[in-house]
């Protein structure tokens, strides 16, 4: 953007309204869409606007961890896809998709929504491994909030592949689902100067100063932060952020609900 866009965004947040004619902490229409795929054995695709992605998940009988050999593991990888914007190139994972990954990895593991413990096989020597990947198709901002959710839905959509104790069988789905503890709801607050946004667009995106994402159960308990950007926050802008992310939360948890 430059200088005349950037002092026409903080006119208009300044006066409580945004390019698109939302109020800062207004969401952009969410949809949602489970069970997409038939290979994986969860998947969600949720759109934000004209943001979109999908989520995947994928079931593997593996080793566990040597100082876990009662619990299954999870991962999670976000591949950006060139075809979703034009800043995204094709190659390794970048710090961007990183982060993303890291993001959604946190808010799914510390709210423990997974019971790990009902994933081990035989201690010490087989685990069910939960790999959750999420691709982007469009990215017209707020990635981080899309991808949690599409990962949350497809690990609800998620059916064990039959398994004979020796092979899967991925082609036959048992009526199986993963056993779910808690269900995390993740949003992210933006600031801009003195203003702060939800559901930003990629203009508003590039133009934050800082971020804060915070996944909270279904209790109110928040399970996950993790702070985004250079500027540093104060006490006060890190609870005005938190409260502002619980009051979004709310009104996304229709949606895994």
């Amino acid at each position: 953007m430059n200088d005349e866009q950037i002092k026409h965004l903080y006119n208009s947040l300044g006066k409580g309204i945004r390019y698109d004619g939302r109020k800062l902490t207004d969401f952009r229409k969410v949809v949602t869409e489970t069970d997409i795929s038939k290979s994986a054995e969860g998947s969600a695709r949720v759109k934000i606007g004209e943001t979109e992605v999908i989520a995947g998940v994928k079931l593997i009988v593996d080793k566990p961890y040597p100082d876990t050999p009662e619990e299954g593991t999870l991962m999670v990888g976000a591949e950006l896809l060139p075809l979703s914007s034009p800043e995204f190139e094709s190659g390794p994972p970048g710090n961007q998709s990183i982060e993303l990954a890291r993001v959604v990895d946190r808010g799914v593991r510390e709210s423990k929504m997974i019971d790990v413990k009902k994933l081990c096989i035989e201690k010490g020597e087989k685990v069910w491994m939960v790999a959750i990947d999420i691709c982007t198709i469009n990215d017209a901002g707020n990635l981080l909030d899309a991808s949690a959710l599409a990962a949350v839905l497809a690990l609800q959509n998620t059916t064990f592949p039959e398994y004979d104790g020796t092979e899967i069988d991925y082609k036959k789905h048992t009526k199986k689902k993963l056993p779910i503890m808690k269900v995390p709801v993740t949003t992210t607050v933006f600031k801009l100067g003195d203003y702060f946004v939800v559901d930003p667009s990629t203009d508003e995106e590039k133009e934050a100063d800082a971020r804060l994402t915070v996944a909270f159960t279904k209790d109110g308990e928040i399970c996950a932060m993790q702070k985004g950007g250079d500027t540093p926050l104060s006490i006060a802008e890190i609870e005005k952020m938190i409260d502002l992310s619980m009051e979004k939360c709310k009104e996304l948890r229709k949606f895994v609900d």
